[in-house]
């Protein structure tokens, strides 16, 4: 009898940790960490400067301005959560979608998540501190699926609602990183998520291009990180004009180009 209830008490334990999740333990460091930062804001002055402080009453919580799209290079959903809850991995981000379209959050949208690493558009290079993070399961050689691009449109109506997200801000990993990323890949439908207004689109009927336009200066007014100019073109291509894997500008880039350049200027 005395053997029965110790294994009985095993079998309950086993199946208390199975009930528990692969996650708690990371939730609850998420919460932890979440608290120690409520902590700092509500701690005024945060050091012994010799100023006064007097709180004002007119401010808000810094919201996100961008979202940056990914594609995760992974071989599964699962495979990403473990990677974004991994502190050897150092990086992370708000959102993962899988094929079936189930949607994981896995920040909260005000925190910084690790995901742009170095980056630029326009003038703004700390791409981390003012974007939200998007990873779609997608190991960057396929198409991506119907029910991933319908949970992303669903989520990016509501953020841009709730962050009054410009238009012009919906980007891929691979335009704020030319040369050090590809993501999303060529089989993303970027077409597709201009027309619901996330990011804009080219149209060339009757577009005339100026005599002497500067293709790869427009790049850069656009917001496109012209240093490396190559890959500058490369970024461009993955998104706007995917079948076209060279570097090189072509007449039909230059019609593009000037087309976009009425949108993102």
């Amino acid at each position: 009898m005395k053997k029965f209830v110790v294994l009985c008490t095993i079998v309950g334990l086993l199946l208390a940790a199975c009930s528990r999740g692969p996650y708690t333990a990371t939730n609850k460091f998420y919460k932890k960490q979440a608290k120690s930062y409520s902590k700092i804001l509500a701690t005024y002055p945060l050091n012994d400067s010799g100023t006064t402080f007097v709180g004002t009453v007119n401010f808000t919580m810094r919201a996100p301005n961008f979202v940056i799209i990914h594609h995760t290079a992974q071989g599964s959903c699962e495979q990403t959560l473990k990677t974004f809850t991994t502190p050897v991995s150092k990086v992370s981000s708000h959102y993962v979608i899988c094929k079936s379209g189930e949607v994981y959050q896995m920040l909260n949208d005000m925190l910084r998540a690790h995901h742009a690493g170095v980056s630029r558009w326009g003038t703004t290079t700390d791409i981390n501190s003012c974007s939200i993070g998007i990873e779609i399961d997608n190991n960057g050689r396929e198409p991506f699926t119907e029910a991933q691009i319908n949970s992303l449109l669903q989520l990016l109506d509501r953020l841009k609602k709730k962050y009054n997200i410009p238009t012009t801000n919906f980007l891929g990993h691979a335009d704020v990183a030319p040369g050090r990323k590809v993501d999303p890949n060529r089989y993303f439908p970027w077409q597709k998520l201009a027309e619901h207004g996330f990011g804009y689109w080219y149209d060339t009927t009757n577009v005339e291009v100026k005599e002497g336009f500067d293709a790869l200066m427009a790049l850069r007014t656009i917001g496109y990180n012209i240093a490396n100019p190559r890959s500058a073109i490369q970024s461009y291509k993955i998104h706007f004009n995917p079948q076209d894997t060279t570097t090189v500008l072509t007449e039909t880039d230059a019609k593009i180009i000037t087309s976009l350049l009425e949108r993102y200027k």
